[in-house]
């Protein structure tokens, strides 16, 4: 096997193998890899995984071992079945974490998504709603956390930052994570932030108002700002937007308390 520093079979090598040892007839890691492989290629059930396995046998086996060939779908889902999916997770975080590190990490954007389809009112089941986070420039999803029945966005975030090397990053948030602890924990990170400001910021939101008219009423005065026009086409509409940066943060009252 390849041992390369962004071998996806590097990152594994610490995944308990959840069978009983006389019952092995394949690698742990060549299903783990076989599978990651499969589904990057667009499998979506264990039968396209074991198919796609088949069908690049060559070329898996120039970096798996693969001594009894491709396992059959079955064993695939009985192996998954039987991870542990929190372990699961961190290897394939550290992988993902290797990947940007080399691609280029410069801008995380967080967002929450509901599920579709994943509630079932008639046995009380809630729908299933995901905080992610996505590599913009790398196209890469970076880690997900759920977000419990009794909580919100708000709880989910800051767990999801502690599985992110933010060095270098520009994170990005709706006006769910405009708060304060989470700018602090993007900051400390070693990130920068950017996060809409609503209502739900109510003083934040009129001092950033007060500063934006303050330095567009006093052009030539001493309050330095900035301004930047997009235009940009797309379905089936054009849309212009303007940019004002205001540098001058006096206004801003507990300033300090936004890291």
């Amino acid at each position: 096997m390849t041992t390369s520093a962004l071998s996806v079979v590097r990152f594994f090598t610490r995944l308990r193998d959840p069978r009983r040892r006389h019952l092995r007839r394949h690698l742990m890691l060549d299903i783990v890899v076989l599978t990651l492989c499969a589904v990057i290629a667009g499998a979506n059930d264990w039968q396209q995984v074991a198919a796609f396995g088949r069908k690049r046998l060559a070329w898996l086996q120039t970096f798996l071992a693969l001594p009894n060939g491709i396992p059959s779908h079955d064993t695939l889902e009985r192996v998954f079945d039987r991870l542990d999916p929190a372990a699961f997770q961190a290897c394939f975080g550290r992988w993902v974490e290797a990947l940007t590190q080399q691609l280029g990490l410069t801008h995380v954007a967080i967002d929450g998504k509901t599920l579709r389809h994943s509630g079932n009112a008639a046995k009380g089941w809630k729908p299933l709603h995901i905080v992610s986070a996505w590599a913009t420039q790398c196209q890469l999803s970076l880690g997900q956390v759920t977000v419990d029945e009794k909580s919100n966005e708000i709880t989910a975030i800051p767990r999801l930052l502690e599985l992110l090397d933010l060095h270098g990053a520009l994170v990005t948030i709706d006006a769910m994570g405009c708060q304060k602890e989470i700018a602090r924990k993007i900051v400390n990170g070693g990130g920068d932030y950017l996060l809409a400001v609503k209502d739900n910021q109510p003083h934040l939101l009129a001092d950033i108002q007060e500063s934006v008219t303050t330095a567009l009423d006093s052009e030539g005065s001493s309050v330095e700002y900035d301004t930047f026009t997009t235009t940009e086409r797309g379905h089936g509409r054009q849309e212009t937007r303007s940019y004002i940066v205001v540098t001058n943060l006096e206004s801003i009252r507990q300033r300090e308390a936004w890291a």
